[in-house]
């Protein structure tokens, strides 16, 4: 018998090559799983390091960002010389595990080897220059400054991150704005306008106009800008047209008065009010008061009128003249006028401006007697400190203002304040027009601001709504609004914010200057009403004056702002601080 063997033989060798393939893929398979937990070894180790590298970073701003913070705090505390006085002082700032514990784990340097330091340095200095970001097409007095920190995570194996920040620390004029908020704005006109120059709320801004309403410069918020009327406001939604022909930015910086205080509208206030006999001239708040920058002070009392040098003059508050003909040319307390608006009988303190050369004249004898520096200009702070019965308002009423003295002048009071008739309008042929080629630089200041035309008479008041006749006004204003409450009234806007007492229909009212509202007002609180036997609306043939762009031809005793302005935040190599300048 024959046993064949050949099939399990053949059989034998086709698992003898199942078995090599076998193995073959299992090392295929084991080199391939060496290989991807080899890569992904790495990648986790590339990825720890990334995290750790961009956590240095995260470090390094906040190094950055706590010098900054210093700087824009001691900034608004004493300007740019205080800023570059501590420079020494923010070299050492660097985040502490006094701090939080996270810091613990964390190195700095200056990029030039020295720990627990930063590099901060001045580039250019107290230039008047163009400013940066959104605040571009302005000008003001700045310097900039460039931060550098090198941080890195001693836990790990994480190269240095390097972080630069360059910034500009500015002080602005704030006449520089066509208009400036240091409240909610609100601008709601019912026929077309065009605002000309830069636009800017320290708070927010409502648009809402019956009509085209264009912007034709930048406008800028620290709140939002928002399409709609203001909370409080109950009329019915407008149909008009916004068009913003420049940037629309919410959410800025503000634009901060330096008075040592929160910029609050009840602190800013201050700035026109008299100042506590206990205040130093020298403390933030006495060097931005109105008062305190006077050449002329006017004092009011119901028994006296005196004419007195200012407070910061080398001969401080001394009677400037006696002589009765003077101060009586000057100054008069005898008239007496309706306001409807106010429901009162305003009581004025009329100060006639083309008297006031005989004044001018004596300081400029005695120049003790003068706080403003030769060529500057003038400024007038009238304090009328009258007690008057119910019933009756005091305020102050510039009047003969068409031609005003060589270098500009400025009129300032707590009081309410009325302007009447043409002012700082020298000639027929510039008069309703834009063109202020021979107007002085001017600012008027005040708790409100009505303007009265060169129509107006003090009778006619008393008996009927006085026609208006056109007038052309040129000088920044500064004063306060009723703003829009929550019971359902309106504080009539920017395109309401010079107040009016007659009917100007088919009248023009042509303006040239920088509407500026830092403020609510305290002593002209009546709300705003239209029609009747109040007022009504001028065509308003409003511009900003751009000669206020400027620095030579700015009113006398511009107030300031500050701020701390942004420019390029760099990632750097680590060690560097030779960057160039993007301010």
């Amino acid at each position: 018998m024959k046993t064949h063997l050949q099939p399990f033989s053949g059989l034998r060798r086709k698992s003898g090559y199942a078995l090599v393939l076998v193995v073959g893929f299992a090392a295929i398979s084991l080199v391939t799983l060496a290989g991807l937990m080899s890569w992904s070894n790495t990648n986790t180790r590339l990825i720890e390091r990334n995290n750790q590298f961009f956590s240095s970073q995260l470090a390094a701003e906040a190094a950055t960002e706590k010098v900054l913070s210093q700087v824009a705090s001691d900034f608004q505390a004493g300007g740019e010389a205080a800023v570059y006085a501590n420079l020494a002082n923010y070299r050492l700032l660097v985040p502490t595990p006094a701090e939080t514990t996270a810091w613990d784990d964390y190195e700095f340097n200056n990029a030039a080897g020295a720990v627990a330091r930063t590099y901060v340095a001045r580039g250019y200095a107290n230039v008047y220059t163009n400013l940066a970001s959104q605040y571009s097409g302005l000008r003001g007095m700045a310097s900039t400054y460039r931060v550098i920190s090198n941080a890195r995570n001693t836990s790990a194996s994480a190269n240095f991150g390097a972080i630069a920040q360059e910034v500009q620390v500015a002080t602005v004029p704030v006449y520089q704005f066509a208009i400036f908020y240091n409240l909610n704005m609100e601008i709601q006109p019912g026929a077309n306008m065009a605002v000309n120059g830069r636009v800017h709320s320290n708070a927010g801004i409502y648009v809402d106009p019956g009509a085209t309403l264009t912007f034709n410069s930048d406008v800028t918020a620290v709140g939002q800008i928002n399409s709609g009327k203001a909370p409080g406001d109950s009329r019915s939604a407008s149909s008009g047209t916004e068009v913003y022909k420049g940037s629309k930015d919410a959410k800025v910086a503000a634009l901060t008065l330096p008075i040592g205080t929160n910029n609050t509208a009840a602190a800013v206030r201050a700035i026109i009010e008299v100042p506590p006999a206990s205040e130093s001239l020298t403390s933030a708040m006495g060097q931005q008061r109105l008062y305190n920058k006077a050449d002329i002070v006017i004092n009011v009392t119901n028994n006296a009128i005196t004419i007195t040098s200012g407070p910061n003059a080398a001969s401080p508050l001394t009677k400037i003249t006696t002589n009765t003909t003077i101060i009586n040319n000057l100054v008069k307390t005898n008239a007496s006028f309706v306001d409807n608006r106010e429901l009162k009988i305003a009581r004025p303190v009329d100060v006639s401006v083309s008297s006031l050369t005989n004044v001018i004249n004596l300081i400029n004898s005695n120049p003790s007697l003068r706080t403003s520096a030769a060529g500057a200009g003038y400024v007038v702070y009238v304090n009328d400190t009258r007690t008057l019965p119910i019933g009756q308002l005091n305020a102050v009423r510039v009047q003969n203002g068409a031609i005003l003295p060589a270098g500009g002048l400025t009129v300032a009071t707590f009081r309410p304040m009325y302007v009447q008739g043409h002012f700082n309008a020298p000639t027929t042929t510039e008069q309703g027009t834009t063109n202020t080629l021979n107007t002085k630089p001017a600012s008027l200041v005040g708790d409100a601001i009505t303007v009265l035309s060169q129509n107006w008479t003090d009778l006619t008041s008393i008996l009927v709504l006085p026609i208006a006749g056109d007038t052309t006004v040129n000088a920044a204003f500064l004063a306060g609004i009723v703003e829009t409450p929550t019971y359902l009234s309106y504080s009539g806007g920017v395109e309401n914010y010079p107040r009016f007492l007659e009917n100007w229909s088919g009248k023009n009212m042509t303006y040239n200057g920088s509407m500026v509202v830092m403020f609510s007002s305290k002593y002209a609180t009546g709300k705003w009403l239209y029609g009747g036997n109040i007022y009504t609306a001028p065509n308003r043939n409003w511009a900003f004056d751009l000669n206020f762009l400027d620095p030579t031809r700015l009113p006398p005793a511009t107030p300031q702002v500050r701020t701390l302005i942004r420019g390029s935040w760099q990632i750097l190599a680590a060690g560097t601080t030779n960057m160039p300048v993007t301010l």
